[in-house]
């Protein structure tokens, strides 16, 4: 049927079925022989016996009061040995007994098989078998080809080489069975020659009714089924060998027997019947990885066709619900024929069954564009599997699938009908994109209708119908997570992620159904699962609450509604402690921030121009004063992940608000311009501040995010201290207007910043390491420093700072500003007993030191340079007197006692 690239693809899918069926074999040998080892053991017991003991001669008899002994036995009688792995050899009879020993039986061979003679005993069998399967196959591929024999010869040849290789094989196997060569670890030859035996049947079958038309369908249909149900029963005697090598041949047949003209049909009824027989071989044995198998080649045939721009929808949506009915038939545990399980366990195998044929229904709907018999077989099998999962709890599982493959088809119909979204904001332009009435909408609102009503309904009916946890959990999840999806894919598809009331009633409706179910489950008595499934109710009450404000408002108004969901689950975790809560406060603040991080400006061009009161503010703003709440709740319960999460959004989208406010202000609402010397400073300021209030607030939490946030914003305040306003916005070095003589951008940008850097270096004085506080502390003495020397100048050039040349005047000024500076340092310094300002103090006056001889010496003239000196030198004998009368004054020795002669 499929020629091409789908040959190598045959030849892959039958490599790994060969290793498979290998392991398989490997293990059913193991354990035939470990089985005859113990009927050998058995056997050598029971003939293997002690000489019968001689009879003891009769004794007087005893006094009646006195108990008979019973005769003494030669050997002392001991408890029968148990059975051990080597049996010992009788031990030899006394001459003249007259007794024939029986022969003594051969040890049993307990090595490991070496390489030679697994190469020799397994492998070359099983390549064999696999070379006699593949032979037959491409046998009938040549003839086809080189047009050798007829089409009837041709299956009349491949009929026979099939009868001939599974009479070959019961021969085989009852030869086997009458031998003893069946405890030997060899490879199964009997399963091997069965296997590739029915493999050739099936290709003969399907080739006889596909390709020449020998067949009708309807007797096709019966010998296939006679052909699976043969490989069942032989399965059932040969072991998984066969099973694996039938089931994988019988997959692999069609792409091995092509045609020119696909016959869909076809095919997939040929695969309902393998699919069937292999399910049905799989329960009868319990053999999961065969049921795995069979769904996992089930799954790759939805595949072929489906690249076509015309899809044949209908034998894809029979293969899809065929394998969905046997596997919920047969594979399922605990419904129909599906093996047994204990009740409350959710059974992997039977929740992924389902949800891979889910998978498969999903593709041919996202493939054939949403064609109305697609959209049909996909509603019946998420119906399906809501059915199969209510009657069966190990099938929950596939809920979380039904509700994933739910989303996507919806949200692939809402991009496929809307391109513009991924790359426009605003939705389609004019004239272009679907309207609410086109004909495809009508079905897909039906649909969303009935999804939303199911699983909403089934996950509030579900509750306490079941003892285990886990399963109410999931059947909530599913009900709250799945109608708020798909209304979120409607509200994209119809109103274009533009205002509308009609969804945001939608939405309300929700919120209160959601609500509703919260409180009817609260009266409830407490049940495994419910505090978690309520809470999840109860989130999604607040969910549909913030949809509803985000279709009625602008669009910026969704990051502010998921930040009050994360306030809102917080409260709600702390009146219900449920460790979920906590987490979902936390996913909210997540997908808040990387709103941000998608569009800092929240509403694009939008923002305004008015300062401070803009949509940064309720777009930050909000949003920060929600995670401080939310932080506050999930603070008096524990100290963990959630909560951190929670707090660094809080000191995030604080941080950003005063940040991007600044931005606004400084640049006019032109949020792309260049920075300036305002905003670095208000940045600065700003930073440090936050940096003072986090400190004081780590101290009373001792949280961790508090501890690395106020380090993160003290290093951005002096990287933009650094590198901004001393070196690309330093109005020394640039033409930058600094405005007043004192009320200036001066006063801003470095006053107030060396204030702030010494509060921030009290606050952390025996919190944090001392060159940490420190290096704080010196940042605001070079801060004051170059402030003083800023405003000098500022009096002698105006405005602009970098124009003129300095002279007399002004290099003395710059000493002697240095120098009162250095004084008042110290006067500081002795007030409050501060042996930092004491030392700051030193540092300016050592460096008005080094400028009066390095700069003043060479640079001033006449009576500044004699001024300068002399200032100097009465400062620094004033310093000294200081030192020696006031800080360091040495106390006069009281006078020695005299003592009398």
């Amino acid at each position: 049927m499929f020629d091409g690239p789908f040959d190598v693809f045959a030849l892959i899918i039958a490599i790994i079925a060969f290793l498979i069926a290998i392991k398989a074999s490997n293990q059913a040998a193991e354990l035939r022989r470990r089985l005859s080892s113990l009927e050998e053991m058995v056997y050598a017991q029971r003939r293997v016996q002690p000489p019968p003991l001689m009879p003891a001669p009769v004794q007087a008899e005893a006094p009646a009061t006195t108990p008979a002994e019973p005769p003494p036995l030669a050997p002392e009688a001991e408890a029968p040995p148990p059975l051990v792995t080597e049996v010992a050899a009788p031990p030899p009879l006394e001459a003249g007994t007259g007794a024939d020993a029986p022969p003594p039986l051969p040890a049993l061979d307990m090595r490991e098989p070496g390489f030679e003679e697994r190469l020799g005993t397994r492998w070359v069998v099983w390549i064999g078998g696999l070379a006699l399967a593949l032979g037959g196959f491409f046998m009938v591929r040549y003839s086809i080809e080189a047009g050798l024999v007829g089409p009837g010869v041709r299956v009349f040849l491949g009929g026979l080489f099939a009868a001939a290789l599974l009479g070959a094989g019961e021969w085989s196997r009852r030869k086997e069975s009458i031998s003893n060569i069946a405890a030997l670890p060899i490879a199964n030859i009997p399963a091997i020659l069965t296997a590739a035996g029915t493999a050739v049947a099936f290709a003969t079958i399907y080739a006889a009714y596909a390709l020449y038309g020998f067949l009708v369908p309807a007797t096709a249909f019966v010998l296939l089924g006679l052909v699976a149900l043969g490989t069942l029963a032989a399965a059932l005697l040969h072991g998984p060998a066969l099973a694996g090598l039938g089931v994988v041949g019988a997959f692999v047949t069609p792409l091995l027997v092509s045609s020119g003209k696909p016959d869909y049909w076809a095919l997939y009824v040929y695969l309902a019947i393998v699919t069937a027989a292999s399910f049905g071989l799989a329960r009868i044995r319990l053999w999961r990885w065969l049921a795995v198998t069979t769904i996992a080649f089930a799954v790759l045939w939805i595949f072929p066709g489906l690249d076509t721009s015309d899809v044949q929808v209908a034998p894809h949506a029979f293969h899809a619900i065929a394998g969905f009915v046997l596997a919920a038939l047969l594979v399922v545990c605990g419904f129909m024929f599906g093996p047994s399980i204990e009740d409350g366990e959710i059974e992997p195998v039977s929740s992924s069954s389902l949800g891979a044929y889910l998978f498969g229904a999903m593709l041919i709907v996202l493939s054939s564009a949403h064609a109305d018999l697609a959209l049909i077989a996909f509603t019946l099998l998420v119906g399906a599997t809501l059915f199969v999962a209510w009657r069966a709890p190990a099938a929950t599982g596939a809920l979380g699938a039904a509700a994933a493959t739910v989303f996507i088809v919806f949200a692939e119909w809402a991009v496929r009908a809307n391109p513009d979204m991924l790359v426009l904001p605003g939705g389609p332009l004019p004239g272009i994109g679907p309207v609410a009435t086109d004909s495809s909408v009508t079905l897909h609102l039906v649909m969303a209708a009935i999804f939303a009503a199911g699983f909403g309904m089934a996950g509030f009916f579900a509750q306490g119908r079941s003892n285990s946890a886990i399963i109410p959990v999931v059947w909530s999840a599913a009900g709250v997570a799945t109608p708020i999806a798909i209304l979120v894919a409607l509200y994209a598809r119809i109103a274009h992620l533009d205002r509308s009331i009609p969804f945001a009633i939608l939405a309300v409706l929700l919120a209160a159904a959601f609500g509703a179910a919260t409180e009817a489950l609260a009266r409830r008595e407490d049940r495994p699962g419910a505090a978690t499934s309520v809470a999840l109710f109860a989130t999604g009450t607040l969910g549909a609450l913030a949809l509803a404000l985000t279709f009625a408002l602008e669009k910026g108004w969704l990051t502010i509604a998921l930040a009050l969901m994360s306030l809102g689950t917080a409260w709600i975790s702390l009146q219900r402690p449920i460790p979920v809560l906590r987490r979902l406060a936390a996913i909210f603040a997540a997908i808040v921030t990387a709103r941000i991080v998608y569009d800092p400006r929240i509403v694009g061009d939008a923002v305004g121009t008015t300062p401070i009161f803009n949509w940064l503010l309720w777009g930050y703003g909000l949003p920060a004063a929600s995670f401080w709440g939310a932080s506050i709740f999930l603070r008096r319960r524990a100290d963990d992940a959630p909560l951190r999460v929670v707090e660094a959004a809080a000191i995030l989208f604080t941080a950003l608000l005063a940040f991007m406010e600044i931005r606004h202000f400084a640049t006019g609402g032109q949020m792309t311009s260049a920075p300036s010397l305002l905003e670095c400073a208000l940045q600065v300021c700003v930073a440090f501040a936050m940096a003072i209030g986090l400190e004081r607030l780590r101290l009373r939490s001792r949280s961790i995010v508090h501890n690395v946030g106020a380090v993160v914003l003290t290093a951005i305040g002096g990287l933009i201290s650094v590198f901004g306003l001393l070196i690309l916005e330093n109005p020394l070095l640039w033409h930058i207007d600094v405005g007043g003589a004192v009320f200036n951008l001066l006063l801003l940008g470095y006053a107030l910043p060396a204030v702030l850097m010494l509060l921030l270096s009290y606050a952390v004085v025996g919190e944090r390491g001392k060159a940490y506080a420190n290096t704080i502390a010196g940042g605001a003495l070079v801060f004051a420093l170059a402030y003083v020397t800023l405003e000098i100048r500022r009096f002698y050039h105006g405005p602009i700072l970098s124009s003129g040349e300095t002279t007399g005047a002004e290099q003395y000024t710059y000493s002697i500003g240095w120098l009162a500076f250095g004084v008042v340092l110290l006067g500081v310094g002795i007030l409050v007993n501060s042996e930092r300002a004491r030392l700051a103090s030193a540092a300016v006056i050592a460096l008005t030191i080094l400028k009066a001889f390095v700069i003043d010496m060479s640079t001033l003239t006449g009576v500044y340079r004699a001024l300068s000196f002399m200032c100097l030198g009465v400062v620094l004998v004033a310093i000294g007197w200081l030192y020696q009368r006031i800080l360091f004054r040495r106390q006069a020795p009281p006078p020695a006692p005299q003592t009398g002669s």
